[in-house]
């Protein structure tokens, strides 16, 4: 496992739009995803330990981010063949145990991940109504795979991006799992 941080975040960096197959079966256009008030874009994973430290917060966060108008949206970008606990079949079992409320979508060129400059497992994309990026921080602090402080930054980040269109200056960067590439 290599440990990565994620990228700061690039202000106003326009979404990027994507056509992807959802563990539903169906694909989804990333414009019949989008909420009202913001889109939370999340780069996961089945196998990163990093991912299954936080995934049971997260989905909270995510139903809590629902209420504010906020839509999730989890892709997953590893190279299933050198990591087959990333295949399509364990994604639904991996969504189906920890209670997805939101569309688990599967990269299977990476050419979204690429695209969006996603580096690792977990890593966060929070934009507002005008579909501009406004963070690309951490959900939690962790240490040794646990959390250490028990404020969302996610959370926090995300409920503010829906009131006032903007992200918090002070972000901290997402530590995971860095993305198998093919």
């Amino acid at each position: 496992m290599v440990l990565l941080s994620s990228n700061i975040c690039d202000f106003n960096k326009k979404i990027i739009g994507f056509n992807l197959k959802n563990i539903d079966g169906q694909t989804y256009h990333l414009d019949n995803l989008l909420g009202e008030n913001g889109t939370l874009i999340m780069f996961i994973c089945n196998h990163c330990p990093y991912v299954k430290a936080i995934i049971k917060e997260l989905v909270k966060t995510t139903v809590e981010l629902s209420n504010y108008g906020i839509h999730s949206i989890a892709i997953m970008p590893n190279d299933t063949r050198k990591y087959p606990e990333d295949n399509f079949e364990k994604m639904k079992k991996f969504a189906d145990i920890n209670n997805f409320n939101f569309p688990y979508l599967i990269d299977e060129t990476q050419e979204v991940a690429k695209k969006y400059e996603a580096v690792c497992t977990p890593d966060f994309f929070g934009f507002n109504q005008e579909k501009k990026l406004q963070y690309r921080g951490r959900i939690f602090e962790l240490k040794n795979l646990k959390i250490i402080n028990n404020k969302n930054e996610l959370l926090d980040a995300m409920k503010t991006i829906s009131k006032y269109k903007t992200g918090p200056e002070k972000q901290f960067p997402s530590i995971g799992c860095s993305i198998k590439w093919k």
